[in-house]
This record gives structure tokens, C-alpha cells and sequence, in this order.
């Protein structure tokens, strides 16, 4: 039985999805089953990270655990409970933010992550590390300005990002949640090809079917706007990540064609398989 938390967001559904496709035996933790509107055969357990009462029925039987956390949520009595209940393996998709080695992290973002892979480690129980930089889903935050013209005004034109497809992302945490020798792996997972922000656009452009482009403007006011209804060191950690790329091509590594077999899925791809997420 294979235990996912975070069941309901991109990364954990698709996983989730993945699982079942295999014939995987999976248990989802979700606080409203009600609206989980998960695969048929997966098993819907009410229950929430912040309520240790609630971890005894998702742990029961569990032999693995996929964790996909919200910023900012201690896991740590969830951990231990897994650590109890004999928990075999715990894969936790983390931040390619996270500084291995870092006496201190460079931000919050990774200070975050890099807690909790310390908080797994604790545990004694084998876990592998997933860790992504930039997922395509982050585009899904043009969609409201999509709604008023063709333009997408942002900072940093020529911050580059390797985006990532979610359900890549999900084909490794398969792999690793199921096949053995990942124990004690970080593994860094990148998407096709390095793309600037004005080439993403222009690239979602050409998937919906209208003349989309980017118009730069200074990231100080972005900033202040987004820390109005954000963690202001999450905004300014995000926006410090994004200014590091620009004029630099993303890394990339060979992490998803290794493990899964295929190439990386490209942002063409992902653009098109989510227009509709756009109209």
C-alpha cells in the first residue's frame, strides 16, 4: 500500500493516477474525500497533517509514502508516526532551491525544504529526495491576465527555467516508490529544454492559438503586490530564484529519461495538454 499525501494537487493526483495505471495498491490522505474525485480502486482516507489523530488509519498497512507538502507545513509528528507505524520508504518532493552541505540555506524556500529532508532523514526511514526548480503549472498564473488581452506583463523576460511536466514528475516518484536501489538518492529533476520567459509565452501562445507576448516591467512593485497576500520572504525568495536565471540557459539533467524510460516531456506539450486551462 502506498500512502500520498498531497493527493489532490498536480503533482500528488498525477502520481496517484500513475500508480493506479500500474495496478499499484493506493491509500490518498485528503481532508474532504468528498471532493477528492480520485481513480476508481484508489482508497480515500479522511485526514490532515495538522491533526495527529487522523495519522493511525492513513499509516495502517502502509509500505511507502509519497509526500507532497504546502510550504511552510510541519510534517514532523506525521514523520514520526510514519517512522512507528514501519513506514518502508518515503520519497519527498522537495526544492532545487535546497544548498546541499549549506551551513545556512540561501532563502526560505529552501531553508524550508532542506527542514524537511533533515526531518525525514531523522526518521531512520530509507527515503529518496525529488527536487524540482521551476514546474510548468507555474504558468497556469498567466491565465488571469490572458483574460484581458495577449500580453503578460512580469519580471525578468530572460529568466530561463527548464519546466517541468507534472506527470514527469509523477513517472519518477513511481519508479522510486516502487522499483528498488533509490534509497538515500537525491535526484534533480528537470524538464526538455531551457526556455526564457518571452519563449514560454510565445510557446503558450502558439498552443492556444493567439499572438501572445511578454512585456517586462520592474519586479519592485510585483514584489510589494504579492507580499500583500503572500509570505513577503516567500515573494521575495521566489523572485530572487527567478532573477538568478536571467541571461543564464537552465541546467538540465537526464534524471526523468533515466528513470522513467522516456525523454522529458517538452513545454509544447504541457501548453497543450492545459489550453483549455487558459480560455
Amino acid at each position: 500500500m502506498i500512502l500520498v499525501i498531497g493527493a489532490t494537487a498536480y503533482f500528488g493526483r498525477q502520481t496517484v493516477e500513475a500508480l493506479r495505471r500500474e495496478g499499484h495498491q493506493v491509500r490518498a490522505l485528503t481532508r474532504t474525500p468528498e471532493k477528492a474525485g480520485l481513480p476508481e480502486g484508489v482508497e480515500v482516507v479522511q485526514g490532515d497533517l495538522a491533526k495527529p489523530a487522523t495519522f493511525a488509519a492513513a499509516l495502517d498497512g502502509v509500505t511507502a509514502v509519497f509526500l507532497v507538502l504546502p510550504y511552510g507545513l510541519d510534517a514532523t509528528a506525521f514523520l514520526e508516526a510514519a517512522a512507528k507505524a514501519g513506514v518502508g520508504r518515503i520519497v519527498f518532493l522537495s526544492s532545487g532551491a535546497v544548498v546541499d552541505g549549506a551551513d545556512r540555506q540561501p532563502d526560505v524556500i529552501a531553508a524550508y525544504h532542506a527542514g524537511v529532508e533533515r526531518a525525514i532523514a531523522a526518521t531512520g526511514v530509507p527515503a529518496t529526495i525529488l527536487r524540482i526548480m521551476f514546474p510548468a503549472i507555474n504558468s497556469l498564473a498567466f491565465g488571469m491576465q490572458l483574460q484581458g488581452g495577449e500580453v503578460i506583463r512580469g519580471a525578468y523576460a530572460d529568466a530561463a527555467f527548464s519546466m517541468i511536466h507534472e506527470k514527469d514528475v509523477a513517472d519518477v516518484a513511481v519508479r522510486v516508490l516502487v522499483d528498488g536501489g533509490h534509497q538515500g538518492r537525491v535526484y534533480e529533476l528537470t524538464g526538455a529544454a531551457s526556455l526564457t520567459q518571452t519563449e514560454q509565452v510565445r510557446v503558450l501562445g502558439e498552443a492556444l492559438g493567439r499572438p501572445l507576448r511578454f512585456e517586462e516591467i520592474p519586479d519592485g512593485p510585483l514584489r510589494e503586490q504579492m507580499g500583500a497576500f503572500m509570505d513577503p520572504d516567500f515573494v521575495n525568495a521566489l523572485f530572487d530564484l527567478m532573477a538568478a536565471t536571467v541571461g543564464k540557459p537552465a541546467p538540465g539533467t537526464s534524471v526523468v529519461a533515466d528513470l522513467t524510460g522516456h525523454a522529458p516531456r517538452t513545454y509544447a506539450e504541457w501548453a497543450a495538454e492545459h489550453a483549455g486551462d487558459f480560455a
